[in-house]
Protein backbone atom coordinates (compact mmCIF):
# COMPACT_ATOMS: atom_id res chain seq x y z
CA UNK A 1 0.00 0.00 0.00
CA UNK A 2 1.28 3.44 -0.96
CA UNK A 3 0.36 6.09 1.65
CA UNK A 4 0.77 9.87 1.61
CA UNK A 5 1.24 11.67 4.92
CA UNK A 6 1.11 15.47 5.00
CA UNK A 7 2.60 17.09 8.07
CA UNK A 8 4.86 14.05 8.43
CA UNK A 9 7.27 15.95 10.69
CA UNK A 10 4.59 17.00 13.16
CA UNK A 11 3.59 15.43 16.46
CA UNK A 12 0.85 13.16 15.08
CA UNK A 13 2.84 12.54 11.90
CA UNK A 14 5.91 11.28 13.76
CA UNK A 15 3.84 8.80 15.74
CA UNK A 16 1.94 7.64 12.67
CA UNK A 17 5.14 7.10 10.68
CA UNK A 18 6.59 4.80 13.32
CA UNK A 19 3.42 2.68 13.30
CA UNK A 20 3.42 2.56 9.51
CA UNK A 21 7.10 1.57 9.47
CA UNK A 22 6.18 -1.55 11.41
CA UNK A 23 4.23 -2.75 8.36
CA UNK A 24 6.37 -4.26 5.62
CA UNK A 25 3.66 -3.79 2.97
CA UNK A 26 3.32 0.00 3.38
CA UNK A 27 5.28 2.60 1.40
CA UNK A 28 5.07 6.09 2.88
CA UNK A 29 5.30 9.31 0.88
CA UNK A 30 6.08 12.24 3.18
CA UNK A 31 4.88 15.78 2.58
CA UNK A 32 6.62 18.29 4.88
CA UNK A 33 7.34 22.01 4.97
CA UNK A 34 10.24 21.37 2.63
CA UNK A 35 7.70 20.66 -0.11
CA UNK A 36 5.31 22.97 -1.92
CA UNK A 37 1.70 22.45 -2.88
CA UNK A 38 2.87 21.98 -6.48
CA UNK A 39 4.38 18.64 -5.40
CA UNK A 40 1.07 17.20 -4.25
CA UNK A 41 -0.33 16.04 -7.61
CA UNK A 42 2.76 13.95 -8.41
CA UNK A 43 2.90 12.59 -4.87
CA UNK A 44 -0.67 11.29 -5.21
CA UNK A 45 0.18 8.95 -8.07
CA UNK A 46 -0.54 5.38 -6.97
CA UNK A 47 -1.53 6.45 -3.48
CA UNK A 48 -4.22 4.35 -1.75
CA UNK A 49 -4.66 6.40 1.44
CA UNK A 50 -3.91 10.00 2.48
CA UNK A 51 -3.39 11.15 6.05
CA UNK A 52 -3.76 14.92 5.91
CA UNK A 53 -2.14 16.01 9.16
CA UNK A 54 -0.45 19.24 8.06
CA UNK A 55 -1.67 22.45 9.64
CA UNK A 56 -0.84 25.57 11.60
CA UNK A 57 -1.97 26.09 15.18
CA UNK A 58 0.39 28.65 16.78
CA UNK A 59 1.63 31.06 14.10
CA UNK A 60 3.32 34.38 14.73
CA UNK A 61 1.06 35.93 12.09
CA UNK A 62 -2.66 34.97 12.31
CA UNK A 63 -2.85 35.09 8.51
CA UNK A 64 -0.81 31.87 8.49
CA UNK A 65 -3.92 30.07 9.73
CA UNK A 66 -5.58 30.63 6.36
CA UNK A 67 -2.50 29.64 4.35
CA UNK A 68 -1.53 26.60 6.40
CA UNK A 69 -5.00 25.21 7.11
CA UNK A 70 -7.62 26.40 4.59
CA UNK A 71 -5.19 27.11 1.76
CA UNK A 72 -3.22 23.85 1.94
CA UNK A 73 -6.38 21.76 2.24
CA UNK A 74 -7.85 23.43 -0.83
CA UNK A 75 -4.59 22.83 -2.69
CA UNK A 76 -4.73 19.16 -1.71
CA UNK A 77 -8.30 18.96 -3.00
CA UNK A 78 -7.20 20.58 -6.27
CA UNK A 79 -4.34 18.09 -6.58
CA UNK A 80 -6.84 15.24 -6.18
CA UNK A 81 -8.91 16.60 -9.02
CA UNK A 82 -5.87 17.16 -11.23
CA UNK A 83 -4.43 13.69 -10.61
CA UNK A 84 -7.73 11.81 -10.63
CA UNK A 85 -6.80 10.19 -7.30
CA UNK A 86 -9.68 8.56 -5.39
CA UNK A 87 -7.79 7.50 -2.27
CA UNK A 88 -9.53 8.05 1.09
CA UNK A 89 -8.46 11.17 2.99
CA UNK A 90 -8.26 11.19 6.79
CA UNK A 91 -8.06 14.80 7.94
CA UNK A 92 -7.07 15.95 11.44
CA UNK A 93 -9.23 18.93 12.21
CA UNK A 94 -9.95 20.31 15.68
CA UNK A 95 -12.89 20.74 18.03
CA UNK A 96 -12.15 24.45 17.67
CA UNK A 97 -13.65 24.23 14.18
CA UNK A 98 -16.93 24.82 16.04
CA UNK A 99 -15.65 28.22 17.23
CA UNK A 100 -15.25 31.54 15.45
CA UNK A 101 -11.66 32.31 16.40
CA UNK A 102 -9.12 32.57 13.54
CA UNK A 103 -7.79 29.05 14.11
CA UNK A 104 -11.25 27.51 14.33
CA UNK A 105 -12.47 29.31 11.21
CA UNK A 106 -9.44 28.14 9.20
CA UNK A 107 -9.96 24.51 10.26
CA UNK A 108 -13.68 24.67 9.48
CA UNK A 109 -12.99 26.10 6.02
CA UNK A 110 -10.40 23.37 5.45
CA UNK A 111 -13.05 20.78 6.32
CA UNK A 112 -15.45 22.39 3.84
CA UNK A 113 -12.88 22.24 1.05
CA UNK A 114 -12.30 18.53 1.60
CA UNK A 115 -15.99 17.68 2.07
CA UNK A 116 -16.73 19.49 -1.21
CA UNK A 117 -14.19 17.16 -2.83
CA UNK A 118 -16.07 14.26 -1.29
CA UNK A 119 -19.43 15.45 -2.58
CA UNK A 120 -18.37 16.61 -6.04
CA UNK A 121 -15.71 14.02 -6.96
CA UNK A 122 -16.65 11.00 -4.83
CA UNK A 123 -13.38 11.04 -2.90
CA UNK A 124 -13.84 9.43 0.53
CA UNK A 125 -13.10 11.99 3.25
CA UNK A 126 -13.16 11.44 7.02
CA UNK A 127 -12.74 14.47 9.27
CA UNK A 128 -11.46 14.04 12.81
CA UNK A 129 -12.39 16.98 15.03
CA UNK A 130 -9.82 16.13 17.65
CA UNK A 131 -9.63 17.60 21.16
CA UNK A 132 -6.20 18.15 22.69
CA UNK A 133 -4.02 15.22 21.66
CA UNK A 134 -1.31 14.16 24.10
CA UNK A 135 1.48 11.62 23.98
CA UNK A 136 5.17 11.19 23.25
CA UNK A 137 6.95 13.65 20.94
CA UNK A 138 4.49 16.54 21.32
CA UNK A 139 6.34 19.85 21.36
CA UNK A 140 6.35 21.80 24.66
CA UNK A 141 4.93 25.33 24.48
CA UNK A 142 3.37 24.46 21.14
CA UNK A 143 1.20 21.36 20.86
CA UNK A 144 -0.55 21.26 24.23
CA UNK A 145 -0.47 22.10 27.93
CA UNK A 146 0.18 18.42 28.63
CA UNK A 147 3.42 18.55 26.64
CA UNK A 148 4.51 21.76 28.37
CA UNK A 149 3.69 20.47 31.86
CA UNK A 150 5.38 17.11 31.23
CA UNK A 151 8.53 18.74 29.89
CA UNK A 152 8.83 21.31 32.66
CA UNK A 153 8.03 18.98 35.55
CA UNK A 154 10.34 16.25 34.22
CA UNK A 155 13.11 18.85 33.95
CA UNK A 156 12.31 20.38 37.38
CA UNK A 157 11.19 23.66 35.82
CA UNK A 158 8.24 25.77 37.05
CA UNK A 159 4.84 25.63 35.36
CA UNK A 160 2.23 28.36 35.12
CA UNK A 161 -1.41 27.71 36.00
CA UNK A 162 -3.89 30.54 35.56
CA UNK A 163 -7.04 28.65 36.52
CA UNK A 164 -6.60 25.26 38.26
CA UNK A 165 -10.29 24.49 37.79
CA UNK A 166 -10.23 24.94 34.00
CA UNK A 167 -11.12 21.68 32.25
CA UNK A 168 -9.21 20.12 29.34
CA UNK A 169 -10.60 17.54 26.93
CA UNK A 170 -7.92 15.06 25.88
CA UNK A 171 -7.37 12.12 23.58
CA UNK A 172 -4.29 9.90 23.59
CA UNK A 173 -2.04 9.69 20.55
CA UNK A 174 -2.03 5.87 20.43
CA UNK A 175 -5.83 5.82 20.34
CA UNK A 176 -5.81 8.35 17.49
CA UNK A 177 -3.31 6.27 15.49
CA UNK A 178 -5.21 3.04 16.17
CA UNK A 179 -8.38 4.57 14.70
CA UNK A 180 -6.46 5.90 11.70
CA UNK A 181 -4.99 2.49 10.92
CA UNK A 182 -8.32 0.78 11.40
CA UNK A 183 -9.86 2.96 8.69
CA UNK A 184 -6.81 2.50 6.45
CA UNK A 185 -7.03 -1.28 6.75
CA UNK A 186 -10.73 -1.32 5.89
CA UNK A 187 -9.93 0.33 2.54
CA UNK A 188 -13.37 1.86 2.51
CA UNK A 189 -14.81 5.25 3.43
CA UNK A 190 -15.37 6.14 7.04
CA UNK A 191 -17.99 8.57 8.24
CA UNK A 192 -17.75 12.19 7.16
CA UNK A 193 -16.99 13.04 10.79
CA UNK A 194 -15.09 10.47 12.84
CA UNK A 195 -14.45 10.50 16.59
CA UNK A 196 -11.71 8.87 18.63
CA UNK A 197 -12.46 7.12 21.90
CA UNK A 198 -11.83 7.18 24.75
CA UNK A 199 -11.69 10.88 25.52
CA UNK A 200 -10.62 12.17 28.91
CA UNK A 201 -11.54 15.29 30.84
CA UNK A 202 -9.31 16.64 33.59
CA UNK A 203 -8.80 19.98 35.30
CA UNK A 204 -5.53 21.82 34.83
CA UNK A 205 -4.86 21.56 38.55
CA UNK A 206 -5.52 17.81 38.68
CA UNK A 207 -3.29 17.30 35.64
CA UNK A 208 -0.39 19.11 37.30
CA UNK A 209 -0.86 17.28 40.60
CA UNK A 210 -0.80 13.92 38.85
CA UNK A 211 2.39 14.79 36.99
CA UNK A 212 4.08 15.90 40.21
CA UNK A 213 3.12 12.55 41.78
CA UNK A 214 4.80 10.78 38.87
CA UNK A 215 7.96 12.78 39.42
CA UNK A 216 7.95 12.34 43.19
CA UNK A 217 7.42 8.57 42.97
CA UNK A 218 11.15 8.15 42.47
CA UNK A 219 11.64 9.38 46.04
CA UNK A 220 8.56 7.87 47.70
CA UNK A 221 8.75 4.66 45.61
CA UNK A 222 4.94 4.78 45.53
CA UNK A 223 3.68 4.31 41.99
CA UNK A 224 0.37 5.56 40.69
CA UNK A 225 -2.15 3.06 39.16
CA UNK A 226 -0.45 3.27 35.76
CA UNK A 227 -1.81 0.07 34.21
CA UNK A 228 -5.09 1.28 32.74
CA UNK A 229 -6.92 4.29 31.33
CA UNK A 230 -5.91 7.92 31.51
CA UNK A 231 -3.24 7.50 34.18
CA UNK A 232 -1.54 4.81 32.06
CA UNK A 233 -1.48 7.08 29.01
CA UNK A 234 -0.38 10.14 30.97
CA UNK A 235 2.43 8.25 32.74
CA UNK A 236 3.78 7.00 29.42
CA UNK A 237 3.62 10.55 28.11
CA UNK A 238 5.38 11.97 31.16
CA UNK A 239 8.21 9.42 30.95
CA UNK A 240 8.83 10.34 27.31
CA UNK A 241 9.93 13.80 28.54
CA UNK A 242 12.36 12.57 31.19
CA UNK A 243 15.87 13.57 30.05
CA UNK A 244 18.19 10.69 29.25
CA UNK A 245 20.47 11.70 32.12
CA UNK A 246 17.62 10.72 34.48
CA UNK A 247 16.60 7.40 32.93
CA UNK A 248 18.10 5.68 35.99
CA UNK A 249 17.66 6.52 39.66
CA UNK A 250 18.89 5.04 42.93
CA UNK A 251 16.71 3.45 45.58
CA UNK A 252 17.56 2.99 49.28
CA UNK A 253 19.67 -0.01 50.25
CA UNK A 254 19.88 -1.32 53.81
CA UNK A 255 22.71 -3.67 54.70
CA UNK A 256 24.12 -5.55 57.69
CA UNK A 257 26.16 -8.67 58.32
CA UNK A 258 23.41 -10.86 56.87
CA UNK A 259 23.23 -9.15 53.45
CA UNK A 260 21.24 -6.27 51.94
CA UNK A 261 17.58 -5.33 51.61
CA UNK A 262 16.37 -3.04 48.79
CA UNK A 263 12.86 -1.68 48.23
CA UNK A 264 12.00 -1.22 44.56
CA UNK A 265 8.36 -0.19 44.21
CA UNK A 266 5.32 0.51 46.35
CA UNK A 267 1.68 0.72 45.28
CA UNK A 268 -1.25 2.40 47.07
CA UNK A 269 -3.39 -0.73 47.07
CA UNK A 270 -1.39 -3.67 45.72
CA UNK A 271 1.58 -3.97 48.03
CA UNK A 272 5.27 -3.41 47.49
CA UNK A 273 8.22 -5.07 45.75
CA UNK A 274 11.74 -5.52 47.05
CA UNK A 275 14.67 -7.90 47.07
CA UNK A 276 17.19 -9.08 49.62
CA UNK A 277 20.42 -11.06 49.76
CA UNK A 278 21.73 -13.49 52.36
CA UNK A 279 25.19 -14.92 52.86
CA UNK A 280 25.62 -18.70 53.25
CA UNK A 281 24.14 -19.97 56.51
CA UNK A 282 22.20 -16.76 57.18
CA UNK A 283 18.56 -16.96 58.27
CA UNK A 284 16.10 -14.13 57.71
CA UNK A 285 12.57 -13.76 59.00
CA UNK A 286 11.51 -15.57 62.14
CA UNK A 287 8.17 -13.82 62.49
CA UNK A 288 4.48 -14.20 61.71
CA UNK A 289 1.65 -12.01 60.39
CA UNK A 290 -2.06 -11.93 61.18
CA UNK A 291 -3.15 -10.55 57.81
CA UNK A 292 -0.10 -9.59 55.77
CA UNK A 293 0.99 -12.03 53.06
CA UNK A 294 4.19 -12.29 51.02
CA UNK A 295 5.51 -14.02 47.92
CA UNK A 296 9.18 -15.01 47.66
CA UNK A 297 11.07 -15.91 44.47
CA UNK A 298 14.64 -17.15 44.78
CA UNK A 299 16.64 -15.69 41.89
CA UNK A 300 20.01 -17.09 42.87
CA UNK A 301 21.13 -19.66 45.40
CA UNK A 302 19.37 -22.32 47.49
CA UNK A 303 16.81 -21.47 50.15
CA UNK A 304 15.10 -23.44 52.87
CA UNK A 305 11.76 -22.02 54.03
CA UNK A 306 10.43 -23.16 57.41
CA UNK A 307 6.89 -22.71 58.70
CA UNK A 308 5.26 -23.40 62.06
CA UNK A 309 1.54 -22.95 62.75
CA UNK A 310 1.06 -20.53 65.65
CA UNK A 311 -1.89 -22.47 67.09
CA UNK A 312 -1.33 -26.15 66.34
CA UNK A 313 2.48 -26.18 66.19
CA UNK A 314 2.37 -28.01 62.86
CA UNK A 315 5.73 -27.73 61.05
CA UNK A 316 6.53 -27.58 57.33
CA UNK A 317 9.61 -26.77 55.25
CA UNK A 318 10.30 -26.15 51.58
CA UNK A 319 13.56 -26.00 49.63
CA UNK A 320 13.83 -24.08 46.37
CA UNK A 321 16.64 -22.79 44.16
CA UNK A 322 17.26 -20.09 41.61
CA UNK A 323 17.39 -22.77 38.91
CA UNK A 324 13.67 -23.44 39.33
CA UNK A 325 11.32 -20.43 39.20
CA UNK A 326 9.01 -21.15 42.12
CA UNK A 327 6.96 -18.84 44.31
CA UNK A 328 6.87 -19.58 48.02
CA UNK A 329 4.00 -17.83 49.75
CA UNK A 330 3.77 -17.04 53.45
CA UNK A 331 0.49 -17.78 55.18
CA UNK A 332 -1.16 -15.71 57.92
CA UNK A 333 -0.81 -17.38 61.30
CA UNK A 334 2.36 -19.33 60.41
CA UNK A 335 5.71 -18.10 61.72
CA UNK A 336 8.32 -18.47 59.02
CA UNK A 337 11.94 -17.93 58.09
CA UNK A 338 14.25 -18.43 55.11
CA UNK A 339 17.81 -19.76 55.31
CA UNK A 340 20.55 -19.75 52.70
CA UNK A 341 21.65 -23.41 52.72
CA UNK A 342 23.85 -23.05 49.64
CA UNK A 343 27.50 -22.15 49.25
CA UNK A 344 26.96 -18.81 47.47
CA UNK A 345 25.14 -15.58 48.13
CA UNK A 346 21.38 -15.93 47.84
CA UNK A 347 19.21 -13.33 46.07
CA UNK A 348 15.45 -13.32 46.66
CA UNK A 349 12.66 -11.18 45.23
CA UNK A 350 9.87 -10.32 47.65
CA UNK A 351 6.34 -9.02 47.20
CA UNK A 352 4.22 -8.04 50.19
CA UNK A 353 0.53 -7.33 49.75
CA UNK A 354 0.73 -4.03 51.65
CA UNK A 355 3.20 -1.21 52.19
CA UNK A 356 5.13 -1.63 55.42
CA UNK A 357 3.62 0.56 58.12
CA UNK A 358 5.96 1.12 61.09
CA UNK A 359 2.99 2.13 63.25
CA UNK A 360 1.06 -1.06 62.38
CA UNK A 361 3.63 -3.48 60.98
CA UNK A 362 1.59 -6.70 61.51
CA UNK A 363 4.97 -8.42 61.99
CA UNK A 364 5.58 -10.30 65.26
CA UNK A 365 8.90 -11.88 66.16
CA UNK A 366 8.71 -15.62 66.74
CA UNK A 367 11.85 -17.53 65.75
CA UNK A 368 11.66 -21.14 64.75
CA UNK A 369 13.80 -23.23 67.07
CA UNK A 370 15.93 -26.29 66.30
CA UNK A 371 13.26 -28.46 67.90
CA UNK A 372 10.90 -27.44 65.11
CA UNK A 373 13.01 -29.30 62.57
Amino acid sequence: MRVLVTGADGFIGKNLLVHLSERKNVEVIRFTREHSADDLASMLVGVECVFHLAGINRPQDPEEFERGNTGLSQQLADAFVASGCKAPILYTSSIQAELDNPYGVSKREAEEALLALRDQHQVPVSVFRLPNVFGKWAKPNYNSAVATFCHNIAHHLPIQINDPAAMINLVYIDDVIAHFLELMDKKQPGEAFETVQPTYQVSVGELAEQLYRFRDSRQTLVTEPVGVGFVRALYSTYLSYVPKERFAYEVPKYGDSRGVFVEMLKTPNAGQFSYFTAHPGITRGGHYHHTKTEKFLVIKGTARFQFRHMQTGEFHEWVTTGDKPEIVETMPGWTHDITNIGDDEMIVMLWANEIFDREKPDTYTCPLTPTDV
